[in-house]
């Protein structure tokens, strides 16, 4: 039987809201293109009032994208909130939203990147969301159909997570089972020693990042160590590292950063698992128990 404080399936005429809690949207386009696939999967689309906002670097005010997540929420309509993209932004709304009082009705919540923060305040109401992609893929969805077919069977409760995928040298073997969280490492980062840090303890860990120099994951990995969330884990995932800043003097490969910092633990640790700013961005279903399995063939996530 699936994680039990999963939101409910979707079903056709299910109401989703598209919604920008993050970065302003360059091209409004994408919000159509993913509402057309959304219609397509017999869903009905609204977008929220101030989703196509553009006020500096932000899709509008604060106050504004808040209202549009709570009222979303609140809405006993909507079964499903998608976030258009990531960027920076989500941060800032989390103290302005009461999540424990607007989760009782639990609903789907889709994004990743930023949205990792959401994520995070979601998951301390213990309620699932999915990590996974947004209006961008959705649109596109000529050339994502195998992670977008994943991420439909999981919304509408056909299945759950069942990856397998290829080994990578630096594995760490063994086996691990606990509740999957994370996201984005800046964002994870961020969290730490505020109310909305993930509950690691006896869990499993994913991260991924986009456009960071070495010495920053470098900083990252050692704040998560020495506030002992490395040391609490049951299994770590590293996700798609993408577009990294070339430091070949800082005398560490990526791989050889993390690596360094479980080496006192011995939990598995994979590499390179498709989930992160790539075009293979395997949706995650944060809170749900899953076993994680690395071996010398393959390593493999199952949603228990």
């Amino acid at each position: 039987m699936l994680t039990r404080n999963l939101p409910p399936a979707l079903k056709p005429g299910d109401l989703v809201v598209i919604v920008s809690p993050s970065s302003a949207l360059a091209d409004a386009t994408l919000v159509d293109g993913a509402k057309h696939t959304l219609e397509n999967w017999g869903l009905r689309v609204r977008v929220a009032p101030h989703a196509l906002d553009h006020v500096g670097h932000f899709a509008g005010k604060d106050e504004d994208r808040c209202a549009d997540i709570v009222n979303a929420l609140l809405d006993p309509e909507v079964r499903c909130i998608l976030c258009s993209r990531g960027g920076y932004g989500v941060l800032r709304l989390l103290e302005k939203m009461n999540l424990s009082s607007l989760l009782a009705d639990r609903k789907w919540i889709i994004g990743f990147s930023d949205i990792t923060a959401f994520h995070a305040g979601v998951s301390h109401n213990r309620c699932c969301s999915l990590h996974a992609p947004m209006a961008k893929a959705l649109a596109n969805s000529h050339s994502q159909k195998s992670v977008l077919h994943t991420m439909h069977d999981i919304l509408f409760g056909l299945k759950g997570m069942d990856y397998k995928v290829e080994t990578h040298p630096m594995n760490r073997e063994g086996v691990a089972s606990g509740k999957l969280y994370g996201g984005n490492l800046s964002l994870i980062y961020s969290l730490q020693g505020t109310p909305y840090q993930f509950p690691t303890k006896g869990n499993i860990l994913f991260i991924e990042d986009l456009s960071e120099k070495l010495y920053h994951v470098d900083r990252m990995m050692h704040n998560l160590r020495l506030s002992g969330m490395l040391s609490k884990l049951n299994g770590l995932i590293v996700g798609q590292f993408s577009d990294m800043v070339p430091n070949v003097e800082f005398g560490q490969t990526l791989e050889e950063i993390i690596m360094s910092m479980v080496a006192d633990y011995d939990y598995p640790v994979c590499f390179n698992f498709p989930v992160g700013h790539e075009g293979k961005n395997l949706p995650m279903v944060e809170g749900a128990r899953v076993e994680l399995s690395v071996n010398s063939n393959n390593v493999t996530l199952i949603q228990k």
